[in-house]
């Protein structure tokens, strides 16, 4: 017996052994996957530099020579013509035993859903600067995506040949500049953290607010860490920041010349690391490396000669043609590199110089292996990213234990990467890509009939689905659970949010090809087929139902731009409802939409992503002819109080204090008093519309006290960040003096608590709160009617308020009368929202939505008439009331003040100062607000930053091109709302304007009133307009000469 114990024994740790060196090797492979993005400005390289990395690493799908030209991710025939991305796209690269899984996004403003479609998939980010240039908008727009996503970093300063070139900058000073550029990136990723931390101030001071008031706090003020002593996030030294020129193929680090120079100097080449960046010299004379008060200004900075002089006298000599070809074959001889005779002896000194310096420095191998060393693999990434793609969620104690435990273990499989057959396989489509059959690889069958929603109905065009696998294993033919954005694991009978679909093949993406694979491992990013009539956008995967679906996508901007199509020919209708469809569902951020009238509208980010929409749905889509309308643009209605964070109360100086409208019948009096919201709070409520959307719908509730003292301490669960938001936008109230401050602040923190409904569509920056019976009732009302009190519903499940409030029947009620109009009044509740959402949606200047306003209706019910019998001859009573509502929030709106509010660019404009002039009456004529204007150091180039309407924005780069010879570039980044000033209805009245203006006939229409009406008129609303402006009597006879 012991023989045989012993034997098992030793057969049992065997089988351990075993089992663990296959996990260490499945550690060790999934350690060798980097999953990358490239994000930059755009023009600032990051296509080519995509280019040399897939003729280093790609297999040998691009040539040497083509990289840079060939443009190898762009396939598309419009981003050629024009030279910009316009779409994300992946190849997976081989390198040192790695799997590098690139994404090159767009660096164009309009394509901002797809630089936000790759950063969810990557786990780091390889950022481009200019050096010539600089920082840009779009640079700070990545970064923060980058930033939100949790995604590490690494820095490469591009276009160095342009400083030696092109500026004709000394080593000194481009050293200062690239110095200057690597400082203000860190600033940018500074101000990311003191936001974070200043918001977690907020958080503390918000919840201790709350706590004083019966509350649960949800951060500890222990739990805030300071980021002060936290190290910049680029440092040469550090490795991370790489200095290229990808035109030119070259590239390299400090490591490079810490390691050749290392034995020159005597030096240990980790401490030469440390001091080849910075204020550090080299004295020859004492052979030791000083500060900068040892060197007493005579010395140069080690990082100037001896890394870029070096590289400065390779492109002199090189650029110097025959003359230089002796020195050069000196320089290239004690280098050691094997360049060919016949590439030297090219014609154009510019290609001799790029052979040199890509064979001294080559880019490929230094990106990637920066790549491979400074940015982290799925298993080391996935803990810090985990908490930004499945936020904390609370899970009540009455669960049921194993729902629980499943839920707890999907989790850890995803911050864990756990690549095993066993474990929960879970992945996440970023966007649906729409690919040619025939790019499908050959020899494949592929079923059309399986989905109508994997092709289109001509059979052309394929849906594949751009995701990442998370964990477990994704195999072919595996049936997945594809989950909205809503799901909620809690409760899954909810057939609209979870659909159950096939695999019915996955590829791994390589550029313009697809290579099919069998399954795909955790960690990877994989092209998927058969989830197209699943999936419209984005949305989790997972083979298990119980699994919390993933956050949704930031996106930079909204689509503003608008166009009406129809087509030429009134009988294609039908092929463009189906081309309008495939659009929708190919393009993860445009808009499909019918108007009210009818006509089928567009909504893009910008002109560009318009133009390509359309192109699209010409071409691939519909393949008819359409008819575009001029662009539609959208605008908001709001009041002009002016002390708006005074004007809380019922009261507005000077104007009336409500506006009141009776139902037909006579049995409802409604008042509404309406005052402008804080900015501070327009600015989170306007931010944070799919989370509200979430909140509102009930998926993302706050439950009881109870349930909250079990929640996790962390600022990550959405409920409590948005209340925290909330509320710290309202300690940043200002009124006057620091007592009416502070009593302003503590007002619109009890209206907080009393949030009845959001709107328009329940997610809108107007709230509707729920109404004080005060002393002063309507004379007809009396002390009959009954006030329809309403429930704070948001408020409630933003957890302002812990018991909703229902509406109570009079403690003195004894007879049926008084209960049934009690009840009438609590089923009127609907009708007043539906009042309040109505009128939010559609305002009383052009019907456009409501923006910025606080209302609140005081609704009381009569008690019918004595003898009323049977229907109402006006219709249901609930109709009259949500008539009412809607007719009195229109007519409070116009009694304070209305004005038209529009969306504003922010918009930069690089240019030379021979074209500053033309510039700023370019942007003159657009009604462009100037913000400043500032000299690019050590180049003759100015940047202007302005704020621009989008209405006027249209056409703009093309005028700007024409009016400035192609040598200004503009940038429009979607910025703001801003109520436009001027008074639509203005009328002369006091002393002075009846002086200028007269009676006011001969009154020019103003900016505001012209706005209105071009909206009314394209609406088919009336508008006060005359219709000939210079009479003359008919001529009946001709005239004799």
């Amino acid at each position: 017996m012991n023989g045989g114990g012993v034997g098992a024994m030793a057969y049992t740790k065997e089988e351990g052994n075993g089992l663990g060196r296959e996990m260490n090797e499945k550690r060790k492979e999934q350690d060798r996957i980097r999953n990358i993005c490239i994000v930059a400005h755009v023009d600032h390289g990051k296509t080519t530099l995509a280019d040399h990395l897939i003729a280093a690493a790609g297999g040998g799908l691009v040539h040497a020579k083509l990289a840079g030209k060939l443009r190898y991710l762009d396939d598309r025939i419009d981003e050629q013509e024009r030279g910009v991305t316009m779409k994300s796209s992946s190849i997976s690269l081989s390198f040192k035993d790695h799997v590098i899984n690139l994404i090159d996004s767009p660096g164009h403003v309009d394509f901002c859903s797809e630089v936000s479609s790759g950063v969810r998939l990557s786990d780091g980010a390889v950022v481009l600067v200019d050096a010539c240039e600089g920082v840009h908008i779009q640079t700070h727009a990545v970064l923060r995506q980058a930033w939100l996503e949790r995604l590490t970093p690494c820095l490469v300063l591009n276009k160095l040949d342009r400083l030696i070139l092109e500026l004709k900058l000394t080593p000194l000073e481009a050293y200062n500049r690239m110095k200057a550029i690597i400082g203000e990136v860190n600033n940018i990723i500074n101000a990311f953290r003191s936001e974070k931390y200043l918001s977690d101030v907020d958080s503390v001071l918000s919840a201790t607010h709350t706590s004083e008031d019966g509350g649960e706090g949800d951060i500890e003020p222990e739990d805030i860490v300071d980021d002060d002593d936290e190290p910049d996030a680029f440092a040469p030294e550090r490795g991370n920041v790489a200095f290229a020129s990808a035109i030119d193929g070259c590239a390299f680090r400090i490591d490079r010349f810490a390691d050749l120079f290392a034995a020159k100097l005597g030096a240990n080449a980790a401490t030469l690391k440390k001091a080849l960046w910075g204020d550090y010299y080299y004295n020859p004379k004492t052979k030791k490396i000083v500060g900068k008060k040892a060197a007493g200004g005579k010395l140069k900075p080690m990082f100037v000669q001896f890394v870029l002089e070096p590289l400065w006298q390779v492109y002199e000599v090189g650029m110097q043609g025959k003359d230089g070809a002796e020195m050069l074959g000196k320089i290239i001889k004690s280098m050691g590199l094997k360049i060919s005779p016949r590439d030297l002896q090219h014609k154009d000194p510019r290609v001799v110089t790029q052979t040199v310096v890509a064979s001294w420095l080559p880019l490929a191998d230094t990106v990637l292996s920066m790549v491979i060393d400074c940015l982290p693999s799925p298993i080391t990434a996935l803990p810090e990213r985990l908490p930004r793609l499945l936020p904390n969620t609370f899970i009540p104690s009455t669960v049921d234990e194993e729902v629980r435990c499943k839920l707890e273990s999907v989790k850890t499989a995803i911050g864990t990467c756990d690549d095993s057959i066993e474990a929960p396989c879970v992945a996440f489509v970023s966007k649906m890509v729409a690919v040619p059959i025939q790019a499908l690889p050959k020899g494949e069958i592929v079923n059309l009939d399986m989905g109508v929603g994997d092709t289109d109905s001509a059979q052309r065009e394929c849906f594949l689905a751009f995701a990442r696998v998370f964990s477990g294993v994704l195999s072919v033919g595996s049936k997945v659970y594809v989950l909205s954005a809503l799901y909620d694991p809690l409760n899954p009978e909810q057939g609209k949010n979870m659909l159950e679909a096939r695999v019915e093949a996955l590829y791994m993406m390589m550029g313009r090809g697809l290579e099919p694979k069998s399954e795909v491992p955790a960690g990877n990013v994989v092209a998927i087929r058969g989830l197209g009539q699943h999936i419209l956008k984005s949305g989790t995967l997972s083979t298990t139902p119980i699994c919390w679906p993933f956050a949704r996508m930031s996106f930079q901007a909204a689509p503003i731009v608008r166009v009406a199509i129809e087509p030429s020919d009134p009988s294609d209708m039908g092929a463009l409802a189906r081309g309008l469809r495939l659009l929708n569902r190919a393009d993860p951020f445009v808009e499909v939409s019918v108007s009210a009238s009818g006509e089928h509208v567009i909504a893009a980010a910008g002109e560009v992503h318009l133009e390509r929409c359309i192109k699209d749905l010409k071409e691939r889509f519909a393949r008819v002819e359409l008819s575009i309308s001029p662009p539609l643009v959208e605008f908001r209605e709001t009041c002009d109080i002016e002390a708006d964070t005074a004007d809380v109360d019922k009261t507005t100086v000077g104007q009336a204090e409500f506006v009141e409208r009776i139902t037909p019948n006579g049995r409802c009096v409604v008042r509404v008093y309406v005052t402008r919201l804080p900015k501070t709070v327009i600015e989170v409520l306007d931010g944070n519309v799919e989370l509200l959307k979430d909140i509102v719908e009930g998926e993302n509730k706050v439950h009881k006290n109870q349930g909250r003292q079990q929640e996790t301490k962390s600022s990550e669960d959405p409920v409590s960040v948005l209340r925290n938001s909330l509320l710290a936008a309202t300690n940043k109230v200002e009124g006057g003096s620091k007592k009416k401050s502070d009593e302003v602040r503590d007002l619109w923190t009890q209206k907080l608590e009393r949030i009845w409904a959001l709107g328009p569509h329940r997610v809108g920056p107007n709230i509707l709160i729920t109404p004080e019976d005060s002393m002063n009732r309507p004379e007809a009302v009396g002390e009959s009617g009954l006030l329809i009190r309403g429930t704070a519903h948001v408020s409630l499940k933003l957890g302002f308020s812990d018991v909703a409030e229902e509406a109570s029947v009079p403690s003195s009620t004894v007879n049926e009368e008084e209960v049934d109009l009690a009840t009438e009044a609590r089923n009127l509740e609907s009708s007043v929202v539906s009042g309040f959402q109505l009128a939010t949606a559609s305002g009383p200047l052009c019907e456009e939505p409501i923006w910025g306003l606080a209302f609140s209706v005081e609704a009381f019910v009569l008690p019918k008439k004595e003898g009323a019998i049977g229907a109402d001859q006006y219709g249901p009573f609930s109709s009259q009331v949500m008539s009412a509502v809607k007719d009195a929030c229109r007519a409070a709106v116009l009694a304070k003040r209305p004005r038209i509010v529009e969306a504003l660019y922010f918009c930069e404009v690089v240019t030379p100062a021979e074209h500053l002039g033309s510039v700023y009456g370019v942007l003159g004529r657009r009604r462009a607000r100037v913000l400043n204007e500032e000299m690019k150091e050590g180049t003759a180039l100015f940047i202007v930053h302005a704020y621009m309407p989008v209405s006027e924005s249209f056409g703009f780069a093309d005028e700007l091109r024409r009016k400035t010879s192609g040598s200004a570039s503009p940038q429009l980044v979607l910025s703001r709302w801003e109520a436009l000033l001027e008074d639509p209805f203005f009328v002369p009245r006091t002393e002075e304007e009846i002086e200028e203006f007269g009676d006011g006939s001969s009154v020019v229409q103003n900016t505001a009133r012209k706005l209105i009406d071009a909206v009314r008129r394209r609406k088919g609303l009336p508008v006060e307009e005359k219709l000939v402006q210079f009479a003359s009597k008919q001529r009946t006879r001709a005239r004799k000469v």
